[in-house]
């Protein structure tokens, strides 16, 4: 059973927030009310996007490649400009090959790790939200391990917290979640809407995001990370 408390009422109150999206549009999918709520308070320091976006769409050639990642770019700028009301944080683009994060070497997650550490000292980072470990996507579980390499290599530690987008069961193990502050949903709705590349023809045939998930809750949940276990 997992005990949810109102982050207002947590030690966690008072976090400053680093967000790791696994791509474009899951920032606002699973993190939106996190991410408008400590922006609109002064505590979200910056969000990180692992990887390029470009698999959900097949390519004829690099340069059609190229575009979608562009505009994967490009739209989550929007997205986090809707959700965090025009003054959006710092963004860090890490460009890991989307859908074949389980290739990528070893090296280049020390390397990334070592550069979000550096990123968690400069700005007074205290609390990471990643998507969870069990997410049934690869790029989600490596967003996972990422989060795990900085708070174990962090001199300071920021507490880690899981949140969900696929998974429809809490992380295994959790015990304790924390429940953001409520947004509007329509402005969730409209920080979506920016993923045009997600949702619409706009790059031909290709991934599709179902408009059901266009109702998102309020609130997110986000789950406490009680052992670093990376497995």
């Amino acid at each position: 059973m997992v005990r949810v408390e109102p982050i207002a009422n947590s030690a966690w109150a008072e976090a400053r927030w680093l967000v790791i999206a696994p791509h474009p549009d899951d920032e606002t999918l699973g993190a939106g009310a996190l991410i408008a709520t400590q922006a609109a308070a002064g505590r979200l320091a910056a969000v990180v996007f692992l990887t390029d976006g470009a698999a959900s769409h097949t390519h004829p050639d690099a340069a059609s490649r190229e575009r979608l990642i562009a505009l994967r770019r490009d739209e989550a700028r929007q997205a986090l400009s809707v959700l965090c009301d025009r003054a959006p944080p710092e963004i860090l683009f890490l460009d890991w090959p989307d859908a074949q994060t389980d290739a990528v070497d070893e090296r280049v997650m020390r390397r990334d790790a070592g550069r979000l550490v550096d990123l968690c000292d400069a700005r007074g980072v205290t609390a990471m939200a990643v998507t969870a470990l069990h997410e049934p996507h690869c790029d989600h579980a490596a967003a996972a391990r990422l989060a795990r390499a900085v708070a174990v290599a962090a001199v300071r530690p920021p507490v880690l917290f899981e949140y969900l987008v696929w998974a429809t069961t809490p992380p295994p193990g959790a015990r304790l979640a924390i429940r953001t502050e409520a947004v509007p949903p329509a402005r969730r709705t409209r920080a979506l809407d920016q993923h045009r590349s997600q949702l619409t023809d706009l790059m031909g045939p290709g991934f599709r995001l179902d408009t059901a998930r266009r109702d998102m809750p309020a609130t997110d949940d986000l789950y406490l990370v009680e052992s670093m276990d990376a497995s």
